[in-house]
C-alpha cells in the first residue's frame, strides 16, 4: 500500500517571525535622525529637567528642592516682565510681518509685477543674512551719533527718533526681525499659492470674478494652512527672541538689561550669575509658555474653520 501525498501548492512555507526583504530600509534610514535627536535634543532636555530640581546653596552644596525653582520663577518679577515684553513684541511685530509677506506673495502670484524674480530674490535675501550680522548692521543704522539716519536728520534739520531709546527699542527690534523674516514667510505663502489648482481660478473667472474677488475668495482660503504654519513659527520665534536684544545691549545698556526678554534672562542666569539650576527652570517655563500659546493659536484656528 502506497501513501499518496499531495504536492504542496503556493510555494515554500513562509517562516514565522521572518520579516520580508526590504522591510528594514525604513528604520535604517530613520535611525541616524533618531540617534541625533536623542543625543542632541532629548538627552540635554532630560538633563536640564534634572538640573531644575536642584539648587546650589552656599551651605550644604547642591540639594534637591523639587519644584521650588519653578515656584520662585512664577513669582519672579523680572521673568514675568520679560515674558510680557515679548508678548507685546509678538502682538506688534507678527501681524505686520505676515501682512507684508502676504502682500508680496499675492503680488508675485498675480503675474502682473514687473521684474518678479528680482523682487522675489530681493525680499528673500535678508533671510539669508545671519541674525547677528543683521543686528550689527541695523545697530549701526540706529546709532544716534554716527548712524546714517541721525546724520541725515541733522543735514536736513529734521527730527529723527532715537531708535535705541526706551520708547523706540521694541519697535526697532521688531523692524529688524521683520526685515529678516518677511522673505521667508513670503516664500512659504507663495509656494502654497502655486499649489492651488488652476481650475479654481478658471471657474471663478467664468463666474465673473475679478482679480480682487479671486484673491479674496480663492487665494486667501487656500492660504489658511500656510498662514497658520507661519503664525506658529512666529510664536516660537518671538518668545525665543535673543540675538537681536543681546547684540543691541552693547549699544544701549541702559535700555536693554539682562532680563529684557525671557530668553536673555535665562542666558544671563546661566552664564553670568552661574545659577544653572534656576536657569533650567526658567527655560522650561518659557517652553511651557510657547506650547500654551501655540496650542491656543491652533485651537482658535480650528474653531474658526469648523464654524
Amino acid at each position: 500500500m502506497t501513501a499518496m501525498t499531495a504536492a504542496p501548492t503556493g510555494g515554500p512555507p513562509r517562516r514565522r517571525g521572518r520579516r520580508p526583504r526590504g522591510s528594514w530600509a525604513g528604520p535604517l534610514f530613520v535611525a541616524p535622525f533618531l540617534l541625533l535627536f536623542l543625543v542632541l535634543f532629548l538627552a540635554p532636555l532630560a538633563y536640564a529637567a534634572y538640573l531644575s530640581l536642584f539648587q546650589n546653596r552656599l551651605i550644604g552644596g547642591t540639594t534637591f528642592v523639587g519644584l521650588d525653582n519653578y515656584v520662585t520663577a512664577l513669582q519672579d518679577p523680572l521673568l514675568l516682565k520679560g515674558v510680557g515684553r515679548v508678548a507685546l513684541f509678538f502682538v506688534i511685530q507678527v501681524p505686520v510681518m505676515l501682512l507684508l509677506s502676504l502682500l508680496f506673495a499675492l503680488a508675485l502670484d498675480s503675474g502682473l509685477m514687473r521684474l518678479a524674480r528680482v523682487v522675489r530674490l530681493g525680499v528673500f535675501v535678508p533671510y539669508a543674512v545671519p541674525s547677528v550680522v543683521a543686528s550689527l548692521m541695523w545697530g549701526y543704522l540706529y546709532g544716534p551719533d554716527y548712524g546714517p539716519f541721525a546724520q541725515l536728520g541733522r543735514a536736513l534739520s529734521l527730527p529723527v527718533p532715537r531708535f535705541l531709546s526706551e520708547d523706540w527699542m521694541l519697535p526697532s527690534l521688531a523692524n529688524i526681525v521683520t526685515w529678516e523674516f518677511v522673505g521667508y514667510n513670503m516664500i512659504l505663502l507663495y509656494a502654497a499659492l502655486r499649489a492651488v489648482p488652476q481650475e479654481l481660478y478658471e471657474a471663478a473667472a467664468m463666474d465673473g470674478a475679478g482679480a480682487w474677488r479671486i484673491a479674496w475668495s480663492v487665494k486667501l482660503p487656500a492660504l489658511r494652512p500656510a498662514l497658520l504654519l507661519a503664525l506658529v513659527f512666529s510664536v516660537i520665534g518671538s518668545f525665543q527672541l535673543f540675538n537681536e536684544p543681546n547684540l543691541l545691549q552693547r549699544l544701549a545698556p541702559d535700555v536693554i538689561d539682562s532680563a529684557y526678554t525671557a530668553n536673555l534672562y535665562s542666558y544671563s542666569l546661566a552664564f553670568t550669575s552661574q545659577q544653572i539650576n534656576y536657569a533650567a527652570a526658567v527655560s522650561f517655563l518659557l517652553g511651557l509658555v510657547i506650547v500654551i500659546v501655540s496650542y491656543a493659536v491652533l485651537l482658535t484656528a480650528n474653531r474658526r474653520r469648523t464654524v
